[in-house]
């Protein structure tokens, strides 16, 4: 009987916070797993980490600025000094910026790709220092569907989430002799807030029926790091209810 077991092991979850990195962390405590919360706001990671606890549960919050280098590092090192190792990295913490390409700055375009992308290369690269130390570890980087498809004035966004689709093949190749596995998941709608105020025609234009939760990204995570599915890695998993398979015409 297949059956997963995160117990001890020590996982990271950028952007914690909130939304899908919230729900991503309480999965894997529930599962028994020892989880640092990684968030710049420190007021909500802080809150994470605490209703972790509350349940029983070890978390730690790590106040963190992907955009800065050494902060990844200390990031790397207190998961590392708390629970003696690493073993799984979810890559969730993310920017965007809704701007016409032609209003869209300097500034506008650094600051999503140093922390959506850049970031989450660092995150990774330190992260196996230490899994590589420990005889291997999973990583998992939290793209989304408009790495495949777009609106209107999401080019940064968009961007940097196809940057991280390649990136985790990328990583695979060169970590795999590590027994570093590196997925990616690219989420569709996910509503993080308001469930209950989606329309019934929300629901009805996704081919699975609804609107996704976080938890829906969380399950995805725990598929793809359970050490039994050694043989997946450079994946890229698409949880979007079929939107991206739906093909649309215009009556």
């Amino acid at each position: 009987m297949y059956s997963m077991n995160f117990s001890n092991r020590a996982v990271i979850v950028t952007g914690g916070g909130g939304g899908i990195g919230r729900a991503v962390a309480a999965a894997y405590a529930g599962q028994g797993a020892n989880v640092v919360v990684a968030d710049i706001d420190a007021e909500a990671g802080e809150r994470v980490a605490a209703e972790i606890g509350n349940e029983g549960k070890r978390a730690i919050f790590v106040k963190t600025d992907l955009r800065r280098e050494q902060d990844v590092v200390r990031l790397m090192r207190t998961a590392a000094d708390t629970f003696g190792r690493i073993d799984i990295l979810i890559n969730n913490a993310g920017i965007s910026r809704w701007k016409s390409p032609y209003e869209l700055t300097a500034n506008d375009w650094d600051d999503v790709l140093n922390t959506n992308l850049r970031g989450s290369f660092f995150c990774a690269r330190e992260a196996a220092k230490t899994m590589r130390a420990g005889g291997g570890g999973s990583i998992v980087n939290i793209a989304s569907t408009r790495a495949l498809m777009s609106e209107p004035n999401s080019e940064a966004y968009a961007a940097s989430k196809g940057g991280l689709v390649a990136l985790t093949h990328a990583l695979a190749v060169s970590l795999g002799k590590d027994g570093i596995r590196v997925n990616c998941i690219s989420p569709g709608w996910i509503e993080t807030k308001h469930y209950e105020g989606l329309r019934p025609e929300d629901h009805a234009q996704h081919p699975a029926g609804r609107v996704g939760t976080p938890e829906d990204i969380a399950r995805a995570c725990l598929y793809l790091t359970d050490p039994d599915n050694g043989f997946v890695t450079g994946a890229h998993l698409v949880v979007d209810g079929g939107m991206t398979r739906k093909m649309i015409y215009l009556e």
